[in-house]
């Protein structure tokens, strides 16, 4: 199999699994038990959180907070702000992730919320301008992604986060596709609120964190016992933790090559499709966006019967998140920034990981070549 969905998923480390292991078998206890066999625990999950904190550049560690994933993470940053004053206007854009277009939608349609989905252009970049325009007196939130998860686009987060802050408005950041790919240092940055998932970045699905700015103001989004200092309830997923810690100081291991050694294979990727294929076309900035995410228009070639030849040849890809309907509903994304709903139906994204090989572009390549023969 050639896997190039990183964005979708990644595999579990082999260092994430040794290092799980223990907590699902000898080590099984509860970490709110008053006896060692469950306390002792509590050492372990801090130790991850100091990993996941060192990752994202956090000031304290104190400052991340375990949640199930990147959707409870957004959701959560989302439901702080609107419990924490009374104003009712929040600004995201088009093509969020659908955890938090569907959060936004929701506090439209029954909560009385007004929001602001700002457009991109065909690059996929947000205009800075249009944002300082949409801030209001009663603007109490801006939700705005770090890295597209299926163009790869960066938003300028740092410009982002000092106009809210000039404003008086507080900036959540999804940073789900950017944390491992992207070096930072979040305490440098105006950003109250940032997610992340582990299963992006070698950990499994279902532990993620969140980010708090120590000022932000804060309620929390699931209610039970004393865990997470009173801002999640319900028993710790300690193996998972442990695992996202395990991920994070990997990643952060492995970030100083990560440009140089993905960026080339994404780019050979990339050019070959373009120069082989007549007319594609690039989906989102050259420039930029992450070293390992590639979006292209293939003009004539329906995304669900390119993704269905290619697994047949179990090459991996997608058309958009698989956090939608299905892997191969048409993008929003790539609808918003070309307004055509044939060229949302007629692209396809790889994103590659530094596992990946330039023997396997050259097996793709040969694939897309085989494809196109084949159409012709």
């Amino acid at each position: 199999m050639i896997y190039l969905d990183h964005n979708a998923t990644t595999p579990v480390l082999p260092e994430v699994r040794e290092a799980m292991l223990p907590f699902l078998a000898e080590q099984w206890g509860n970490p709110s038990s008053s006896y060692r066999f469950g306390s002792h625990l509590k050492s372990a999950i801090e130790g991850a959180r100091e990993k996941v904190a060192d990752l994202m550049g956090a000031q304290s560690a104190h400052e991340v907070h375990f949640t199930s994933g990147g959707t409870e993470s957004n959701n959560t940053a989302l439901h702080a702000v609107i419990h924490s004053t009374p104003k009712k206007h929040i600004i995201t854009s088009l093509v969020e992730h659908s955890s938090v277009l569907g959060y936004c939608r929701f506090l439209e349609e029954f909560r009385g919320y007004r929001l602001t989905y700002l457009p991109v252009d065909q690059e996929g970049l947000i205009s800075i301008p249009q944002l300082e325009a949409a801030i209001q007196t009663d603007t109490a939130l801006v939700s705005l992604m770090w890295a597209n998860n299926e163009t790869g686009v960066l938003f300028p987060v740092e410009e982002i986060g000092q106009l809210c802050r000039d404003r008086g408005v507080l900036y959540h950041c999804d940073a789900v596709q950017a944390v491992g790919k992207l070096l930072m240092k979040v305490k440098d940055l105006p950003i109250d609120y940032l997610s992340l998932t582990g299963h992006k970045i070698g950990a499994p699905k279902g532990i993620g964190a969140l980010y708090i700015q120590q000022k932000a103001p804060f309620l929390p989004f699931v209610h039970g016992g004393q865990q997470e200092r009173s801002r999640r309830g319900g028993t710790e997923n300690v193996a998972g933790i442990i695992g996202l810690g395990t991920a994070a100081a990997v990643a952060q291991k492995k970030l100083p090559a990560y440009d140089a050694t993905v960026r080339p294979l994404r780019d050979a990727l990339e050019e070959g499709i373009l120069t082989a294929i007549p007319n594609t076309q690039r989906n989102g900035h050259v420039i930029q966006r992450l070293p390992n995410t590639t979006n292209i228009f293939l003009p004539g070639m329906d995304s669900d019967a390119t993704l269905t030849f290619l697994d047949s040849q179990n090459i991996c890809a997608s058309s958009g998140s698989a956090c939608m309907e299905s892997a191969i509903t048409p993008s929003h994304v790539i609808k918003t920034m070309s307004g055509s709903h044939e060229r949302s139906s007629e692209s396809i994204r790889f994103s590659l990981a530094p596992e990946n090989t330039m023997e396997e572009i050259h097996a793709v390549l040969h694939n897309m070549k085989g494809l196109m023969s084949l159409i012709d």
